[in-house]
């Protein structure tokens, strides 16, 4: 972590702030951006998008970035005006203007609400506490099966069940989700849960299939092969991006927990470097999407957000078990983002590439948040893997 590297972070994560602040939309909620930051056309708003610009500017604010609060305000004023759903409870997975769009209630989706809540909680909003009171009712009525120790995925708008799909995506966002609650209100309920889904995967399934994560399950959490649903959410085989962020959150729950275990450090260790070895594209750099059971590329297409999480894991590992290999990744990755995904000129991160590292729009249009990529850039300058709401404090402040 020298001082270049510290600088050249806080001015990314400046750059993508000063991107992503015209998403902010006079009439309710946030605007899609184009690659120039110009708003797109469509008025659909996605639950995770609404959640994520809360988070995200929580982190800003934390971190002693002016101007984040107007942010803040505005994401849970529509949080609670257009996605509660006031007759049913719970949140609506999508709007179109004012109208409902997708009314469905997703797990994915209140595990964020969980995590906008607790980190605009940790900066100091004063609707936050009643936000997180409410997503945590809805998670524990509906969604957290206790017998499992894992999250259910998904139900119509009135709650009544159309699948009996259940998935590690939600789990995993829900571990993110929970650590955070955790940090923020000090509530053994919330540690204790992220420990047992983090168990689960990390420790258990990643275990027993030579550290590759498989997505999809049945009801009774067997896994499910054939299993082949959203090509972006849920695509087919396993998500190398999803070991990035399960071996980093099995760090910082290490590192949170009454009894830190070597064991854990070695487990993360080992989920990451499976994931290296193979998704990283060496001829063309970047990671592929997704992968078959047996490791071998299925979805070739290279994303942003693997490469921030990667990120994330190393410099977490660096942080917890250094070790020579992650510095020569760390940089590699870092080198990847610079020269392939981060737009100097505009600011924020290109999301897709193809296999010549020119830039695509086949899954996205325009930039569609600053979650992963800021995280990544503020994430490194942490002390530690854990405590990000006191770690940030003064990191993006002028000098």
């Amino acid at each position: 972590m020298t001082k270049a590297h510290r600088r050249f972070l806080a001015a990314d994560a400046h750059a993508q702030f000063d991107f992503f602040d015209r998403s902010f939309c006079a009439t309710g909620g946030f605007h899609v951006l184009d690659f120039k930051g110009v708003p797109l056309d469509s008025q659909v708003q996605e639950l995770h998008t609404t959640t994520r610009l809360i988070h995200s500017y929580a982190l800003g604010k934390l971190a002693g970035r002016s101007g984040c609060e107007p942010m803040i305000d505005h994401g849970l004023a529509y949080l609670g005006s257009h996605h509660f759903d006031s007759s049913a409870g719970g949140y609506v997975w999508a709007l179109n203007g004012p109208a409902i769009h997708d009314g469905r209630k997703l797990a994915y989706g209140h595990v964020f609400v969980l995590l906008a809540a607790s980190s605009a909680l940790a900066a100091g909003h004063p609707d936050a506490q009643s936000v997180l009171d409410t997503v945590d009712h809805v998670l524990d009525q509906h969604f957290w099966e206790e017998d499992h120790g894992l999250f259910c995925d998904e139900y119509n708008r009135d709650w009544s069940p159309f699948s009996t799909y259940r998935g590690m995506n939600a789990n995993m966002h829900g571990v993110e989700a929970l650590l955070a609650a955790y940090e923020v209100t000090g509530r053994e309920k919330y540690l204790d849960r992220a420990g047992r889904i983090i168990e689960f995967f990390a420790c258990k399934i990643a275990a027993a299939h030579q550290w590759r994560l498989p997505e999809h399950y049945t009801d009774t959490w067997a896994i499910d092969p054939t299993y082949s649903g959203d090509p972006m959410f849920r695509p087919a085989g396993t998500t190398p991006g999803h070991s990035f962020e399960i071996a980093r959150l099995l760090l910082q729950y290490n590192e949170l927990s009454i009894a830190p275990s070597a064991d854990r450090i070695q487990i993360a260790r080992n989920i990451a470097y499976r994931a290296l070895a193979d998704a990283w594209d060496d001829a063309n750099g970047g990671f592929f999407y997704t992968l078959n059971f047996d490791g071998t590329p299925d979805i070739t297409r290279k994303y942003w957000w693997p490469v921030t999480e990667a990120i994330g894991v190393l410099a977490a590992l660096l942080k917890t078990d250094p070790q020579p290999e992650d510095v020569i990744w760390y940089r590699r990755i870092w080198d990847c983002a610079r020269t392939k995904f981060i737009d100097t000129d505009h600011g924020g991160w290109f999301p897709e590439i193809d296999d010549t590292g020119a830039k695509t729009a086949l899954q996205f249009k325009g930039k569609p948040d600053i979650y992963h990529s800021i995280q990544a850039v503020l994430f490194p300058m942490l002390p530690g893997v854990s405590n990000a709401y006191s770690g940030l404090e003064g990191k993006l402040r002028s000098p």
